[in-house]
């Protein structure tokens, strides 16, 4: 695939039960794969219980349907007791949150037979998702969960999966893959996790 930039749009959708309030949504048309659309929180791959835990999705045309679940944070999954699957395949994720570079703290991602690097890349609303060969990067157009447009650019080799991947991640709390963002976060997800 040559370079591929797009933009994916938040949206609402008419309220149908009290646990979709918060539910938002990012879809637009992704070149030739067609339209794509990120779910945060989406309910679906969640269980219904569960209170603790927070999942994202996404879906589309052409795009291999992929997920994340993990414990919740401001409607967000957080990176902590993570499970992600893309194409119906459990990815495993490693991650080092003693370091204190970026490139030390990325997520590493094996899935499909492939493997990952996924790091934060000047700010917290700059994020790139890299592999051998191919390359997706994402910008928010705020730091907010709410940030109204996601835009992407992959280049290389990158692919539908890639690309999955990639858009999925931004609705994954992500901020501790920085020292700094892992500072400033963690007393708001301690409260959190105490029921504060």
């Amino acid at each position: 695939m040559s370079a591929l930039s797009f933009a994916l749009r938040r949206s609402t959708h008419t309220v149908t039960s009290r646990e979709q309030r918060h539910v938002a949504f990012w879809g637009g048309t992704v070149g030739q794969l067609g339209a794509v659309e990120l779910v945060v929180p989406a309910l679906e791959v969640v269980p219904v219980r569960d209170r603790d835990t927070s999942g994202a999705a996404v879906t589309g045309e052409s795009v291999p349907p992929s997920s994340f679940t993990g414990l919740g944070y401001r409607g967000r999954p957080r990176l902590a007791r993570g499970r992600l699957q893309v194409a119906g395949q459990e990815a495993a994720l490693t991650r080092s949150s003693w370091r204190t570079s970026r490139e030390g703290r990325a997520l590493r991602i094996r899935v499909v037979g492939r493997e990952y690097r996924y790091q934060e890349r000047g700010n917290r609303r700059h994020h790139v998702l890299e592999r051998a060969g191919a390359r997706v990067e994402m910008a928010r157009s705020s730091a907010s969960v709410a940030s109204e447009t996601l835009r992407g650019t992959a280049g290389g080799a990158a692919d539908s999966v890639d690309l999955s991947l990639a858009i999925l991640l931004e609705g994954v709390y992500t901020r501790n893959l920085s020292l700094r963002g892992a500072f400033v976060s963690a007393p708001g997800r301690l409260l959190d996790r105490l029921g504060g």
